[in-house]
Formats: structure tokens, C-alpha cells, sequence
């Protein structure tokens, strides 16, 4: 369920699974329509989405954005019968308000950047509610500061003020069945909408995997202190939490720090994600969904670097109706081309939202990768086009140096 590129990898995946019947996606975009039929079926129309399950004989619905699960649709598939990958609304509100989120860290004992009475820089200043990955400002000046307490509340609801925590940032997904929780490769996403992180914070602008220092031990120790802790803490408060719980992380001198939780599968991480894991994705969500996780997800060798395609005015304005080139050629390198915000006019392929498409390339480390991500990009063309040229570029280097 869902529209964006997170949902086209999602699919993609599952597409591949030897224990798949039918796949189904509403509503879908063009990159998933040559996987499988789309419905003009909206998160919001939840008795659309229960008609579609029992006309298609749906036995599992794969919840993608965060916005549907925030209100309860996993609550009302669930109470007619259908087994979904995704929390409950009161489970998602360790997505959906991140005062929530801090008062569940706080009571499981899970490092977290400290709340601060007084908004200084530096510091981070965020909406408390949902804000598609826009909100969230990090300041450094006062005028940054005066900047991102303007835009927060422009969003509405609550506005948080926390230290600034500086280190390399990492996502860690975890399946889980509300007790049992089963990591996927960690990565790291890019948020700002310039190189070298400049320009405000988007819902991302590309994401590579693996992490530097982060193996397979580091990301067992992050399992066990992060991730199981707020499971507990969630169970405890007869909430427990099922599907992807998602943990955006500060890896500081001092130890790691939780900066959010997200109650879905990250955009762009997942595009990087999931090309790195071997075998089937299927029965570990359905294991999730239905309460009976079993297995490990096994991470193949090599790495993977998306880079993100979005329209000349974003991250203020999308863009719409602007033909697009090159996609056929730029899969004939090698590399995937998940369908973010596109559309199809008249058999044409257009532009359709503010990220568009997200190219991902595999490679036996994050160099080879991005050499092939960048290469099957120069052959995509859009009016306004703009993308960041320094995905994964650190990461490569720091593998040279090594």
C-alpha cells in the first residue's frame, strides 16, 4: 500500500518471493504496475481498501507510508480479519509524536539527544507531529534557530527543542512481531537537499549500505540496546509493536544516541536496503504480521547506493507533467530505477510529486556501487532534474583509505 519509492522496492522484493500468489498495489505508480495491478484504492479510503482485500482475496497487506498507520488503518484491517505489516495506531505513535517518543526512551533507559528548556543555538528544533521527513531543523546560528521555530510551528502542533548531537548517522530497521525483532543491513540517508549537506532537510535525498564500523556484531549491540528495550516498553504499556520499527541513530564519542523512531520502512533507505538482502522478505513480514517471526534476514556481500531524482523547486513544490527520459537506458547499466513520483500521460512517463525516481546500483563495496548509480543517473533527463553528486562519496573514500 502506497504510491512512493519506498513501495516500488517493496514490491519489487516481495515480487521475487517463491511463495507469492498474486501482488496487488494500491495505489501504485508506474514502476509498479509492470510488477503487478494497481487500484485506484487511497490510504484513506478504508473501505475501499477492505473491498479490495476481499475482491482480491488480499492475505496480507504491506502498509507503506507512515501518515495511514498514524491513524489506525492496521487497527481496522485488522478488526475485519486481514493480517497486516504494521503497528496498531497506538504503537505508530512512536512515529506520530515525538514527545511520545521521548517519554518511551526515557522509561526504557535508551540513550536519546537531551530535551532543552531553552531554545539556543546549537541546538535541533522539531515538529512533534508527522512532517514527511521536513521537520526537523538542525541550527547552528540564531538565525537558523529563528529559521526552524518559525517553520516548525508553521506545521502545527507541538515544537521540540534538543541538543545538537554530532557523529555519523545510521538507520536500523528491525522486523518484528512485538517481542522477536530481526535487523535488516544498516544504512545512512542524506537529507539535506545540497552536497555537503546544505539547503533544508527533505524526505531524502539518497541512502548507501552498508555503514562504515557497522557490522554485524555493532548491529546485534544496537538491537539489544535500542530497538528490544522500547519493544518491552511499548508491550508494557499495551501497545506492542508489530512491522518495521525503524531507529534514526547518532553514532557520538559517547555512545549511540536514538534521534527518532519511525513506525515504517525508511525513503530512500529501503531502495538500498533490500537489493542487499538475500533470499525471501515474504515470510519474515508475514511472520511479523500474523505473530510468529522465525529466521534472520541474511545480508548478501557487496553494497548498494541510491541516489534520488527530484524536481528543480523541491523540496518547497513538486513537480508535475514533466516528461521524463533515459529510464530504460539507465537500467540497462546494471542498475534498478524505483519509481518515486511519476506518472503516465498519453503513454509518456512524467513527473508526478517532488522526488521522482531513485536510482540503485549494487557493487562489491559502495565505490563500485556509486559508479554505477551515477552512471545509469547521466542517462535520465528532466527539465529542472537536480540530484546530489556526493551520495555515498565519504564512504567510498574511507574504503580506498582502508
Amino acid at each position: 500500500m502506497g504510491s512512493g519509492g519506498r513501495e516500488h522496492a517493496l514490491a519489487w522484493k516481495l515480487g521475487s518471493s517463491p511463495v507469492l500468489d498474486e501482488l496487488h498495489a494500491a495505489p501504485g505508480n508506474p514502476g509498479i504496475a509492470a510488477l503487478g495491478p494497481c487500484h485506484p484504492v487511497r490510504a484513506e479510503d478504508r473501505e475501499g481498501l477492505l473491498s479490495l482485500c476481499r475482491e482480491a482475496r488480499i492475505d496480507l497487506v504491506v502498509v507503506g507510508p507512515e501518515a495511514p498507520l498514524v491513524v489506525g488503518l492496521a487497527d481496522t484491517l485488522r478488526r475485519n480479519g486481514v493480517a497486516v505489516f504494521g503497528p496498531t495506531r497506538s504503537a505508530a505513535r512512536i512515529e506520530g509524536s515525538k514527545s511520545f517518543a521521548k517519554e518511551v526512551l526515557e522509561a526504557a533507559g535508551v540513550p536519546t539527544a537531551r530535551r532543552l528548556a531553552t531554545a539556543e543555538p546549537p541546538c535541533v528544533v522539531k515538529a512533534d507531529g508527522l512532517a514527511a521527513g521536513k521537520g526537523v531543523f538542525v541550527c547552528h546560528t540564531q538565525e537558523e534557530l529563528d529559521a526552524g521555530l518559525r517553520a516548525a510551528a508553521a506545521l502545527g502542533g507541538d515544537v521540540l527543542v534538543e541538543e545538537l548531537l554530532e557523529g555519523e548517522e545510521v538507520s536500523l530497521f528491525a522486523i518484528t512481531d512485538g517481542m522477536r525483532a530481526v535487523a535488516l543491513a544498516p544504512s545512512q540517508d542524506f537529507k539535506r537537499v545540497g552536497d555537503g549537506d546544505t539547503g533544508p532537510n527533505t524526505g531524502g535525498m539518497g541512502a548507501y549500505s552498508p555503514v562504515p564500523g557497522v557490522g554485524e556484531a555493532e548491529v546485534e549491540q544496537l538491537l539489544e540496546s535500542v530497538h528490544r528495550p522500547v519493544l518491552a516498553e511499548l508491550a508494557r504499556r499495551d501497545s506492542p509493536f508489530t512491522g518495521l520499527l525503524y531507529a534514526g541513530l547518532m553514532l557520538t564519542d559517547d555512545g549511540p544516541r536514538v534521534l527518532e523512531f519511525n513506525c515504517r520502512f525508511g525513503d530512500p533507505e529501503t531502495q538500498s536496503v533490500l537489493p542487499r538482502l538475500d533470499g525471501d522478505l515474504l515470510p519474515l513480514l508475514w511472520g511479523a504480521a500474523t505473530g510468529d517471526l522465525d529466521g534472520q534476514a541474511a545480508l548478501g556481500a557487496g553494497a548498494a547506493v541510491t541516489v534520488v531524482l527530484a524536481g528543480g523547486e523541491y523540496p518547497e513544490r513538486g513537480d508535475t507533467g514533466t516528461p521524463i527520459e533515459g529510464v530504460e537506458e539507465a537500467e540497462a547499466t546494471g542498475a534498478l530505477v524505483f519509481h518515486a513520483g511519476t506518472a503516465r500521460h498519453d503513454d509518456r512517463l512524467v513527473t508526478n510529486g517532488g522526488r521522482v525516481l531513485a536510482v540503485t546500483a549494487t557493487g562489491e563495496d559502495v565505490g563500485a556501487a556509486r559508479a554505477t548509480a551515477y552512471e545509469a543517473v547521466d542517462r535520465i533527463s528532466f527539465s529542472g532534474m537536480r540530484f546530489r553528486r556526493d551520495i555515498g562519496l565519504a564512504a567510498a573514500e574511507q574504503h580506498v583509505r582502508t
